[in-house]
């Protein structure tokens, strides 16, 4: 009887325990971050309210904005008469814009597939546990260094010079210039091979293999070495082969449209690698 009495009174206690612990979680939720320490807080009603009050300034405004300026609209569509140039939708023109520095197939199917291949293994690639839930320069600068160049550079950059820098004819206006139609640009681009004088198609195919080849290991290899001295061989064992190899290639991949860029704009190289079938 004792016994039993003894269990029921550690019962009651535990249920008083967890009452006192329900009630001083209850109250937490009143509190607010006081101190550098304290950074710690609930997501309602403090971060709800601030969003709501960011939401209610920028649709007022929208409001305004839209009331003060006019949508900048064009004349009615005419199947018969398309605009010069003819611009695919603003989301659309940073691709539109890699058109035209790269073969069709390399713009429209390669890249977007890296691009969505690349979102979808940031899970896998990504083992740095530090900055979790903050995502601080501090803990995370390699990661946000990569997506402020990858998005920021390659995308937005593209899409503001596919909007306001190209005009009729699709060519390059800046901004104090008056898009004429009639203008004519003469553009000689050559395909790299044929500035070193290989000019038949084998011998070129093989050199242009050798340089995108080349890059790749070079590239590879100058990554390992870089993130060894950085990071230490015990990340990179942590890391392991097969998430190094992944990031490695899509880095590179990312790193070659701004290379191949530069070359198309500054030296008119058309491709790389040059065969009957594909061209890179």
């Amino acid at each position: 009887m004792a016994e039993s009495k003894q269990i029921k009174t550690m019962v009651d206690v535990g249920k008083a325990a967890l009452q006192v612990s329900d009630g001083e979680r209850v109250e937490k939720t009143l509190l607010r971050a006081k101190g550098p320490g304290d950074d710690k807080i609930h997501t309602w009603p403090h971060l709800v309210r601030a969003e709501f009050l960011c939401f209610l300034a920028v649709l007022a405004f929208m409001l305004v904005w839209s009331l003060l300026v006019d949508a900048p609209l064009e004349q009615p569509a005419a199947p018969t008469r398309t605009p010069n140039p003819s611009k695919a939708p603003w989301y659309f023109l940073g691709l539109q814009e890699i058109l035209v520095f790269f073969d069709p197939w390399h713009a429209g199917v390669v890249l977007p597939s890296f691009i969505i291949v690349g979102l979808m293994v940031l899970p896998f690639i990504d083992i740095n546990p530090k900055g979790n839930g903050y995502f601080c320069y501090a803990d995370r600068k390699w990661e946000i260094l990569t997506f402020f160049g990858g998005f920021h550079f390659l995308w937005i950059v593209l899409i503001v010079v596919g909007t306001f820098l190209r005009g009729p004819g699709w060519n390059w206006f800046w901004p104090w210039e008056v898009w004429d139609s009639h203008k004519v640009v003469a553009m000689s681009n050559v395909d790299l091979p044929y500035l070193f004088g290989f000019r038949d198609y084998t011998l070129s195919a093989l050199f242009g293999l050798a340089v995108v080849g080349g890059y790749f290991v070079i590239g590879t290899a100058l990554m390992y070495w870089l993130i060894v001295r950085a990071k230490g061989r015990e990340f990179m064992e942590r890391w392991g082969m097969a998430r190094f190899g992944l990031a490695s290639f899509l880095f590179l991949n990312m790193i070659a449209v701004v290379i191949k860029l530069v070359m198309r704009m500054g030296f008119n190289i058309k491709y790389i690698m040059v065969t009957p079938w594909i061209n890179i």
